[in-house]
């Protein structure tokens, strides 16, 4: 079995496959939505929308580590300044640096599953 295929989760519905992907993200490091659709199987160029639909629905006390999913430039993609500032922060407490423009550098810390 290859590391994709371990990688993939078991059927379900969009979100829990999402979810379940998503939970595989080892501390100190990142996956882009789009990199989360390939994974968890959701199809099509809306499938790193659907990722965040996914992320958006989770429950506020949900052990998902939903902060370590970044938009294809490497940065935080916040629908309010809030959010953005609290996803950073979650990330910066596990060791991940951004640089001046706000970026996170791929090469040290994408997940690659």
């Amino acid at each position: 079995m290859s590391r994709r295929e371990r990688a993939v989760p078991a059927p379900g519905n969009r979100n829990q496959r999402v979810w379940r992907t998503v939970l595989q993200i080892p501390r100190g490091k990142v996956a882009t939505y789009g990199q989360i659709a390939g994974l968890a199987d959701v199809p099509g160029p809306t499938g790193p929308r659907q990722v965040g639909y996914a992320l958006a629905a989770l429950a506020s006390d949900s052990a998902v580590p939903w902060q370590r999913v970044v938009n294809a430039a490497g940065a935080v993609s916040a629908r309010d300044t809030v959010g953005g500032a609290s996803q950073r922060a979650l990330l910066e407490a596990e060791g991940i640096t951004f640089d001046a423009r706000g970026k996170i550098d791929f090469e040290r810390y994408r997940w690659t599953p």
